[in-house]
């Protein structure tokens, strides 16, 4: 059996989309667990915030401005990271955004989904990858959706985006198969997030509609984006040897009398 050294006792850890929802909830999570964090988004202030809680509760959190649509900045996000972390050993690339819109978008639209849900994440993963490789060691987490496998009209951009980047993450597992640095991803169902709060209530109502109608909504259930997060966190630290490839976190239905399940309790 290959014997493989334990992690390092500091671990910084690099989360993108850090100032709400998942993002936020994951660092704090990482945090918790012992893990430097840096925290990556556009809205300096809210990371700000959550940082501050971090360092108040004893853990220790930077914020580090960065927009991911831009390259430029991306590429000075990370290399400021590395320096002031001296080195990233996790790498959970979080930051998301969903539009309403379908395949006949103007392509002006889709390029914007595909850029943040699909081409940031590639950019971060050329940043910080190779340093990971000669260390020998480290882990990339990618937060994709269940629309990867289970698509959803009038969201075509984002579907098509986090179907591309489960593949794309696929794909890196198997390119660094010996090189130490593990590829995983965390697909979540319905959370409670920002997601979808700027969406106009007509489009909305349509494409909820559409979901129903396809039976794409089972329940009215949703997580926590802490729920995500402890996912994240298993992942992040299952021993050096093996790894979670994927896992997927689904809200628990409301108990209900209504349930498919009829036990034979005689």
């Amino acid at each position: 059996m290959p014997r493989f050294p334990p992690h390092p006792e500091r671990r910084p850890a690099l989360v993108t989309g850090a100032s709400s929802g998942i993002g936020a909830a994951t660092a704090v999570a990482l945090a918790a667990a012992g893990h430097p964090v840096v925290l990556g988004a556009r809205r300096l202030d809210r990371c700000a915030e959550v940082a501050g809680r971090i360092n108040a509760d004893g853990g220790e959190a930077i914020v580090i401005g960065v927009d991911l649509t831009d390259g430029d900045s991306v590429s000075a996000f990370c290399a400021e990271a590395i320096s002031r972390m001296d080195g990233i050993e996790v790498l959970v690339s979080n930051a998301g955004d969903v539009q309403p819109i379908s395949a006949d978008a103007h392509p002006l639209d889709f390029l914007q989904q595909t850029t943040i849900n699909l081409l940031a994440p590639q950019r971060l993963v050329h940043h910080l990858m190779g340093p990971m490789v000669e260390r020998q060691r480290g882990d990339v987490i990618f937060v994709t959706s269940e629309v990867a496998l289970s698509p959803r009209p009038h969201m075509a951009g984002y579907v098509a985006a986090k179907a591309g980047l489960e593949n794309l993450a696929h794909a890196m597992r198997m390119e660094l198969e010996g090189t130490g640095v593990r590829v995983g991803i965390v697909r979540p169902g319905p959370a409670a997030t920002e997601q979808g709060a700027t969406w106009d209530l007509d489009k909305a109502t349509v494409a909820l509609q559409a979901w129903e109608r396809f039976g794409l909504v089972r329940h009215a259930g949703t997580m926590l984006p802490a729920h995500v997060a402890s996912a994240v966190v298993a992942m992040v630290s299952v021993p050096r040897g093996s790894q979670f490839a994927v896992l997927e976190v689904q809200p628990e239905a409301p108990i209900n009398s209504f349930r498919s399940h009829v036990g034979d309790h005689q």
